[in-house]
């Protein structure tokens, strides 16, 4: 699916590729020795944030099956970061408030102070900030609302596109 999706781009006039998915990213680092254009990897460009801003532990939030699985800490440990990921009750709650709450435009005020509550357990966790590693999430969490800093995969890989493209 990248691979074709890849190709319609590049024909289409693309010289650079994004995804503003994170979990799709697990299968970026499969492709993209065949892709037609570079990528730029998400989860690399939020690692290259957390380093600029010297944190050291970052809490990771998204879906579960990105929770779980490698994207971030492939990402994170060459640049010398370390990660948590909430509790597996927490995981399990996170991914029901993304994919019945948020994904259907529904922000509740008890899934923001939810989402709050976890990032203080990240922050008593030894985590000093917070990757929101969903599309969704900040729809839920502005920095403002979070007890920790926050990096937003979203937006910082939309600055990491523009700088590049510049």
């Amino acid at each position: 699916m990248m691979l074709e999706s890849a190709a319609k781009l590049v024909q289409s006039g693309a010289q650079l590729l994004i995804c503003p998915d994170n979990t799709v990213h697990q299968g970026l680092d499969l492709v993209h020795e065949r892709s037609p254009a570079p990528w730029i990897h998400i989860a690399e460009e939020v690692a290259g944030e957390a380093r600029r801003h010297g944190f050291k532990r970052l809490g990771i939030l998204g879906t579960r099956y990105l929770m779980e699985g490698p994207v971030y800490p492939s990402k994170l440990a060459p640049a010398g970061i370390e990660y948590r990921v909430p509790n597996l009750e927490q995981r399990e709650r996170i991914n029901q408030i993304i994919y019945e709450e948020l994904v259907n435009a529904r922000i509740l005020p008890e899934s923001r102070a939810y989402f709050q509550n976890v990032i203080r357990n990240l922050a008593t966790d030894g985590c000093d900030a917070v990757a929101l590693a969903c599309t969704e999430i900040p729809l839920l969490i502005s920095p403002a609302d979070s007890p920790l800093p926050v990096l937003d995969s979203t937006r910082i890989l939309t600055r990491a596109a523009l700088r590049k493209t510049i």
